[in-house]
């Protein structure tokens, strides 16, 4: 056996607080999730997530690319909502599944996956979706950084200053690859990354400030796209990491595909789609729904719309909460292994903890609150939002990192979640460091040569728990060339692996009789490179104002296509209010709608918007008084009259008087 010495280095570098001038910049905290992302922000002492104008704090991981031309990309809810099903192919969600994959990973087979994937260059190390008709290829990073993009614009607006930098959360269990993708999507984002914080370390820090809790406690964090489990132990403000374990494919989007394509089939359709991309977005969606609806009620029916009806078949389905938990808990099931092993590593029990704490959105599922209860032996805790206690300790850090004060002497001790070694001869893994080491950490071992007159050193860098070298995943691989020939065995070549706080490795290497040195930031096998990461960096420098001019021309086309689909269905519902001259006016204004949403102006779009909206008053008016006199019917006056003045206080435009009517006039509640 090679000679090895094991360092464990001061964790001191959590403690590090960054020069921040009061009233100028601030740090916040990213939640950058497979399905929804949030931002965060430490507020008069507390962690409070930040609101779009509309009040809501998720933003839909989703991304679209305009096909026509404009270079518009939309992000969030009009992208999840309208766009992915009307163009599924440049619609990219989850790509947090993808992050320092390579196309070769068995992800991008996954069933129903509506994407449509650039074929990989020899050599290409990166997966890259088609997007805008097949103009671009984009990679997820790069969508990634379009998501952090917005909630830095969020961020800004609601606190008035320029960020100083962000903490961005990341599973546990993200590998080398996936946490320098993520770093990489921060640096196109225009952010400054001060850390990358493993997300169940989030959550214990949220819990643990608010609640003034210690003890051992395990997070089980089941998001959308990746599951982790982490047990930690808080004590008088040190958040040591026990252990840690998970699946970095596996989530809520597996839930999901579960549910399509048995409602596929339910409705005698390939349970695959059959390769069409619009009818995997639609059944995913409608999925998705009807797993949201089962969280409360015991029953539901789903509906994928009539054009994708086979022949003689239906295009709804009912599906009740235990046909739902019978097609799930297959997957459920795949978290008790990484629980278990958390728990072995530890050296603990389930009767040993303290409590456990619920993250991400799956788990408000109540089959997955009964497995964990199960699982662990007693009812979990839920009492902070799991959508948001992840961002919400993010910003907890990212206030300490930057010279906050409100939260005492806080030191987080995380762990190394995979082992990280060297090839040796035969294609065997030399382990230097061991997974769930405490990070900041280093570990230096020495080697020599294997035959004789042998000038240098291959050295392959990898990570996993196996112990041959392809079983694991190749992360580097660099030289040392210069050394004297040499008799095998003399040679004396030192090792050196250090992992800073934010999880990402640096390898060095001496031949020791000599002196001469190599040394790499190991940049995974499936990152971006520097050149591309500059280009990118660059482009949205050059193209601030461009951007921002297309995703107002997204914004106005989409509000077009709203206007349009109401004032067509309230025709539609009532003609006979319709005068002539209403007709001709609102035709004439439609028509002329049309074709400004066809051009590049947003602002004639916007003039087309408010016309039709003039044009279609009157109709509105007579629309609004039926939908009254229908409701007015056997009501108290009292009653009548607070409806009336809430309906003139409340006003609105053409979309909300045709959409008040309309549901009004037809029981559409």
């Amino acid at each position: 056996m090679p000679e090895a010495l094991f360092q464990i280095l001061e964790p001191g570098e959590t403690r590090q607080k960054a020069a921040c001038a009061p009233g100028t910049t601030r740090a916040i905290g990213i939640d950058l999730g497979t399905t929804n992302s949030l931002v965060a922000s430490v507020k008069n002492g507390q962690p409070v997530a930040l609101l779009d104008d509309e009040g809501d704090a998720i933003v839909p991981s989703v991304v679209h690319y305009a096909s026509d031309g404009s270079n518009a990309i939309v992000v969030g809810a009009d992208a999840r909502d309208r766009l992915a099903t009307l163009a599924p192919r440049d619609t990219i969600a989850s790509a947090k599944r993808f992050m320092g994959r390579g196309p070769s990973d068995a992800e991008v087979r996954r069933q129903l996956t509506p994407y449509e994937f650039a074929p990989a260059a020899k050599g290409e190390p990166v997966v890259r979706f088609r997007v805008a008709g097949g103009a671009r290829a984009v990679t997820p990073v790069e969508v990634s950084a379009e998501i952090l993009r917005v909630l830095k614009e969020r961020a800004e607006r609601e606190l008035g200053a320029p960020l100083f930098g962000a903490v961005i959360t990341v599973p546990a269990y993200f590998d080398d690859g996936q946490r320098q993708a993520t770093r990489d999507a921060g640096r196109i984002a225009g952010l400054e990354v001060l850390r990358l914080l493993n997300e169940p370390t989030a959550a214990a820090l949220a819990y643990g400030l608010d609640k003034g809790a210690e003890g051992t406690f395990a997070v089980f964090d089941l998001g959308g796209g990746t599951f982790d489990v982490s047990i930690l132990k808080l004590e008088r403000g040190v958040f040591e990491v026990k252990a840690t374990g998970g699946d970095s494919a596996l989530g809520g989007d597996d839930f999901d595909r579960a549910i399509a394509a048995h409602l596929l089939t339910a409705l005698g359709l390939p349970a695959d789609a059959g390769g069409d991309a619009g009818l995997a977005r639609r059944a995913l969606d409608a999925a998705r729904a009807a797993k949201h609806a089962l969280s409360d009620a015991d029953e539901t029916t789903v509906q994928l719309g009539d054009e994708i009806r086979p022949v003689g078949g239906q295009t709804e389905a009912r599906l009740t909460r235990a046909q739902m938990d019978a097609l799930v808990k297959p997957v459920i099931d795949r978290c008790a292994g990484p629980v278990r092993r958390a728990l072995r590593d530890a050296g603990l029990s389930a009767g040993d903890l303290s409590g456990v704490i619920l993250v991400g959105g799956a788990t408000r599922m109540p089959l997955v609150r009964r497995f964990v209860r199960d699982l662990f032996g007693r009812e979990p805790l839920a009492d902070i939002d799991p959508d948001q206690v992840v961002a919400l300790g993010a910003a907890v850090q990212a206030d300490l990192l930057t010279g906050g004060t409100g939260h005492g002497d806080v030191v987080l001790l995380d762990v190394v979640p995979l082992s990280l070694g060297l090839e040796m001869m035969g294609g065997v893994a030399e382990k230097l460091i061991h997974r769930n080491s405490t990070i900041p950490c280093g570990a230096t071992q020495t080697f020599t040569t294997y035959a004789d007159n042998q000038t240098g050193f291959d050295l392959h860098v990898v990570q996993g728990e196996r112990e041959l070298v392809a079983d694991c995943r190749s992360l580097a691989r660099f030289k040392l060339t210069g050394v004297p020939p040499m008799p095998a065995g003399l040679a004396r070549l030192e090792v050196t692996f250090t992992v800073d706080a934010d999880g990402i490795l640096r390898v060095s290497a001496r031949e020791e009789t000599t002196g001469i040195a190599a040394a790499v930031d190991v940049k995974p096998t499936y990152g971006l490179t520097d050149d591309e990461v500059e280009r990118m960096l660059l482009d949205s420098f050059a193209h601030a104002d461009a951007d921002v001019r297309a995703r107002q021309l997204a914004e106005q086309r989409i509000e077009a296509e709203r206007i349009l689909a109401a004032a067509r269905a309230a025709i539609a519902a009532t003609p006979e209010l319709l005068t002539d001259d209403d007709r001709a006016r609102i035709d004439a204004a439609v028509a002329n709608l049309d074709r400004a949403k066809a051009g590049v102006d947003h602002g004639a779009i916007r003039a087309a918007v408010e016309a039709l909206d003039a044009a279609s008053q009157e109709f509105a008016a007579r629309r609004m008084n039926r939908a009254l006199e229908e409701g007015l019917r056997g009501r108290a006056v009292g009653a009548v009259e607070a409806d009336v003045e809430k309906s003139t206080a409340a006003g609105g435009d053409l979309q909300a008087r045709l959409e008040r009517a309309g549901h009004a006039g037809h029981s559409h509640r």
